[in-house]
């Protein structure tokens, strides 16, 4: 793994203001090559679940008689399960054995250098691997519908941030993500490069789940009052919830616009369904119909399995503190100017805005940046 000459603890970044994140979340996921599976990956994950080998498997109670779901619970294990479904797998939602052993010794190189090589940040891969093909099971091809009019427009006009090519001139131009507001239901769950981390919690009456990265928390009521009125929005939506046998059911609508499933921001005409089923010890099977008739020409639904993930801890996800993803490139984006007013001053030519080192905050070193290799040491 290479770094940049300016770090700030474990995160490495350019004084240009050019972190050097999403270089390494690119190598780190995508260049590990293949190794020998252990036992636990070497079978699809969904045919070790208790209930899948023992249809009569009960999951445990809470004192006062729901079904037990607490505990802290993460989506690493589903990382290497794309959200669509790529197309030479057609209809097929599970993997052939060959391709499920392909997919598994990627896995397991990918857990072996973050385990042993690495020291940036915490890229967390779990310990089993699931044989979905895509994570996406409706439509039948395990694409995400297509976009509305609306929800096209939406799309191109939506802030681009750190990933995008400016200009940046204000918070506004930045997403929700970049501000440390939220991430959304649907993103708060998916899996990245770290921070995966669900905490449920029940009490007779509500379920409580928080999620690790940018630290939001909903509150399930299952005692039946009713929905606050449609006019109050929240980027999180508000929840009611109910048991359907052993599955928590939660209905969330109320959602303020701007959060982002898929290609484009959603609408506040989105409802979302999730099912909560724990279906082993150390698993619960997640399933979210998507309905926004202002985004998706027809809802949607997806399936992951959140697991539980030896000595697993939800830390505290300071997100505003030293967040650089507004700063650097606001103050790079101040830099250029500065410098096309000295070309304009000097009569000489623009610089060119894509030429200058400080208008993203991911993406590759500038051509001039002093690269080393951290596991040498300096």
């Amino acid at each position: 793994m290479f770094g940049y000459k300016t770090r700030i603890g474990a995160l490495v970044i350019l004084t240009a203001g050019l972190a050097s994140a999403q270089v390494m979340a690119q190598s780190i996921r995508f260049g590990a090559g293949s190794a020998t599976p252990t036992k636990i990956r070497s079978i699809p994950a969904e045919e070790t679940a208790a209930l899948n080998k023992n249809p009569k498997w009960k999951a445990p109670k809470t004192a006062w008689g729901a079904p037990d779901l607490q505990g802290v619970w993460t989506s690493d294990d589903m990382r290497s399960v794309p959200m669509q479904r790529p197309k030479e797998f057609g209809d097929r939602k599970e993997m052939s054995p060959d391709e499920f052993e392909k997919r598994a010794e990627r896995d397991q190189a990918s857990r072996n250098r973050a385990v042993n090589d690495e020291t940036f940040l915490r890229n967390e891969w779990g310990i089993r691997t699931f044989g979905y093909t895509s994570m996406v099971v409706d439509p039948k091809d395990g694409q995400i519908p297509a976009l509305t009019e609306a929800g096209m427009e939406r799309g191109k006009n939506q802030p681009r941030g750190t990933y995008g090519p400016g200009p940046y001139n204000t918070t506004a131009d930045f997403g929700l993500y970049d501000r440390c507001i939220t991430r959304g239901v649907i993103g708060s769950v998916m899996p990245a490069l770290y921070g995966n981390g669900v905490r449920i919690v029940q009490a007779p009456g509500k379920v409580v789940i928080s999620y690790e990265m940018i630290h939001d928390t909903r509150t399930i009521y299952l005692d039946g009052r009713p929905a606050p009125d449609p006019s109050i929005k929240q980027y999180m939506g508000i929840a009611r919830g109910h048991w359907d046998g052993n599955t928590l059911v939660v209905q969330t609508a109320n959602f303020k616009s701007g959060t982002g499933i898929g290609r484009a921001p959603t609408s506040d005409h989105l409802k979302l369904t999730e099912r909560f089923a724990r279906i082993d010890p150390e698993m619960i099977d997640y399933e979210v119909t998507v309905s926004d008739p202002g985004t998706f020409t027809k809802p949607w639904t997806f399936r992951m399995t959140i697991t539980h993930q030896p000595n697993y801890e939800v830390y505290e996800y300071s997100c505003h503190e030293g967040n650089s993803a507004i700063r650097l490139p606001l103050s790079g984006e101040r830099a250029y100017d500065r410098k096309v007013a000295e070309a304009k001053a000097k009569g000489l030519p623009i610089p060119k805005r894509e030429d200058y080192p400080g208008m993203k905050a991911y993406g590759p070193p500038s051509k001039d940046a002093e690269v080393f290799n951290i596991n040498e040491g300096e």
